[in-house]
């Protein structure tokens, strides 16, 4: 694949990435390389969701047409620029990886109860729950053949992937067990769900584009890391008063009595005004399953967007964010070293 000059603005508004990523003079020469794999991802991804069955074809299609920053093939591309770049393997494996991703949003809305996923209303609401989970299992085996023609590491590496992710779902659905802590529950959940996913992106970079070994460890702990600060960031902006920011309900986590870290910060306060501001929401998730209107818990969410622990989340996922970028400490610098901080740096952005 030949590198082509650009700048990172084509990135940036076909891919939905900031300049900032590859701002750095070595980072600025991957982009070309970067956004020619990705043009090739997306090519690829439309082919796989392709049908000729009607329904499976609207179905599958339905959460990629509704758009999606592709976050996590970008990161499979650049870990590749440590080794041969992308080439078809790393095509493939990114290809795999972006499947399993969108058949997990599927199952989650489910299983979440939410509304509405990228702007749009969610599978389930349009299909109902069994179309809509049928579509994720679906997604799931497409990518488990694109690994299966990769060879045994790559299965075994969609396999752990894809154990993680339910394990992830499994522990949310059930929630925090006597004895154990709230917080570090919570954040295992984020890595399972969240982390393990983009942990793989990366590794698939550098394992399929023959980079270094020393490289996997290093980028499977930035990934995990990088994931948990992404969603506990997720979760600062999860409260925002903007629908347009998330393409979701403000608040639809809590809403449908999935907790988040600011509402578990609050709840460990043991505070007067914290407590009642942990009784209002339990009793507001308590009401809308009994099948009150959702909007019963505006006022109290809004109270918990301002309060500190929204705040104290914030620096929770800069915490993460940190540890992440010192993860990459072992790999060569140079431009994709570059773009990985930069990377894990802009994150932060989002909830500012």
């Amino acid at each position: 694949m030949t590198p082509r000059p650009a700048t990172g603005s084509a990135i940036a508004s076909r891919f939905g990435l900031s300049d900032r990523v590859f701002a750095g003079p070595g980072s600025r020469r991957l982009v070309g390389s970067i956004e020619d794999g990705l043009e090739i991802v997306e090519a690829r991804l439309a082919e796989e969701l392709h049908s000729t069955d009607a329904l499976v074809d609207s179905t599958a299609r339905y959460l990629y047409e509704a758009g999606g920053k592709r976050v996590r093939p970008m990161l499979t591309m650049l870990a590749a620029q440590l080794g041969d770049g992308a080439n078809q393997s790393v095509i493939d494996a990114a290809t795999a990886l972006e499947l399993t991703h969108l058949g997990s949003l599927y199952h989650d809305d489910v299983m979440d109860g939410a509304d509405r996923r990228r702007g749009v209303a969610s599978a389930h609401r349009v299909w109902g729950n069994s179309i809509a989970i049928l579509t994720g299992d679906l997604l799931f085996s497409r990518a488990s053949q694109i690994m299966a023609r990769l060879g045994n590491r790559a299965m075994s590496l969609q396999a752990d992937t894809f154990e993680r992710l339910v394990l992830g779902q499994m522990h949310e659905t059930v929630g925090v067990q006597p004895g154990e802590d709230p917080i570090r529950f919570y954040i295992q959940v984020l890595a399972d769900k969240t982390g393990s996913l983009i942990a793989a992106s990366v590794q698939a970079g550098a394992i399929f584009s023959d980079a270094s070994e020393s490289t996997h460890e290093p980028l499977r702990l930035y990934g995990e890391k990088v994931g948990v600060a992404f969603q506990l960031l997720d979760d600062v902006i999860d409260l925002s008063a903007d629908p347009a920011e998330t393409g979701k309900v403000p608040g639809t986590d809590l809403r449908a009595g999935v907790p988040t870290m600011p509402y578990l910060l609050l709840a460990q306060s043991d505070a007067p005004a914290d407590r009642a501001l942990t009784a209002r929401i339990d009793d507001g998730v308590a009401r809308i399953g009994a099948g009150e209107d959702p909007a019963i818990l505006d006022q109290p969410l809004a109270d918990l967007r301002d309060h500190p622990a929204t705040a104290r989340t914030r620096e929770l996922a800069l915490t993460w964010t940190r540890e992440a970028i010192a993860a990459l400490e072992p790999l060569p610098r140079g431009g994709v070293r570059e773009a990985l901080v930069r990377f894990a740096e802009s994150l932060v952005d989002r909830s500012s």
